[in-house]
């Protein structure tokens, strides 16, 4: 298996991975103007990116997913919620899908509470073990925080699914799994994110603060902590959904 993290501009974090030995790669959460890091990537390490994958429609940077999907022949998925949304044909995500890469498996958990559409991934390498490695966890949890749950225009009732999406999908995951965030610290999408790009949900649970509230304590919290909105939020919403 490999693994690439790449720090994007805005605080992004932005992932590549898959199958050495099989010739197959995910791209996740690629930012606009980083198509060709993925693309050289790709061919340093002699595999076919088959999946592009926005874990959410992003609201604080333009994506470039659709297009590195089109320049190298991939699926563009998102989540199947966004069907009526977009203005161009995807592959949809469901939960509990599993996306075969080679010897990689990964998995789709649909987590809502940052966004409605939010998805996290679950990676599993079957040549080293039949459990789960780590979650890539796009803005549903970071290290340290959450996301924020306001940029569906609902965020008393997000801060409320968020708070199940953690404590009922992700913390039931195995506790050594690793967590690897799309942001980290300066990033807009979460207040009090640290600078590690990189955490456990193990020491998440037992040290990140909203992991350990009461669901109404952990809403109340989340919304009075929430950043200003990103910059030219509306202008990235419609690009990313190709309007």
């Amino acid at each position: 298996m490999f693994f690439r993290q790449r720090l994007a501009q805005d605080a992004t974090l932005s992932y590549f991975l898959g199958c050495g030995s099989c010739h197959v790669g995910v791209a996740v959460d690629p930012v606009r103007g980083d198509e060709d890091w993925f693309i050289g990537e790709a061919a340093k390490q002699d595999v076919k990116i088959t999946h592009v994958i926005d874990t959410h429609v992003h609201a604080d940077h333009y994506s470039g997913g659709r297009a590195l999907a089109e320049k190298v022949g991939a699926a563009y998925c998102l989540h199947e919620s966004n069907r009526s949304r977009t203005s161009f044909a995807f592959s949809p995500l469901a939960h509990g899908q599993h996306i075969d890469v080679g010897n990689v498996l990964i998995d789709v958990l649909h987590t809502p509470g940052h966004t409605p559409d939010s998805v996290c991934l679950v990676v599993t390498d079957k040549r080293r073990a039949a459990t789960p490695w780590f979650v890539l966890t796009g803005d549903t949890l970071f290290v340290g925080s959450v996301g924020r749950p306001d940029l569906a225009g609902r965020e008393q009732a997000m801060a409320g699914e968020l708070y199940d999406t953690l404590q009922n999908t992700l913390m039931t995951l195995p506790a050594e799994v690793e967590l690897y965030p799309g942001h980290t610290s300066g990033s807009a999408c979460g207040a009090g994110l640290s600078g590690k790009p990189m955490s456990t949900l193990g020491f998440e649970k037992r040290w990140n603060p909203m992991l350990s509230m009461p669901r109404d304590e952990f809403v109340a919290a989340l919304v009075a902590a929430i950043p200003p909105r990103p910059a030219e939020m509306d202008r990235m919403v419609a690009f990313n959904l190709g309007r």
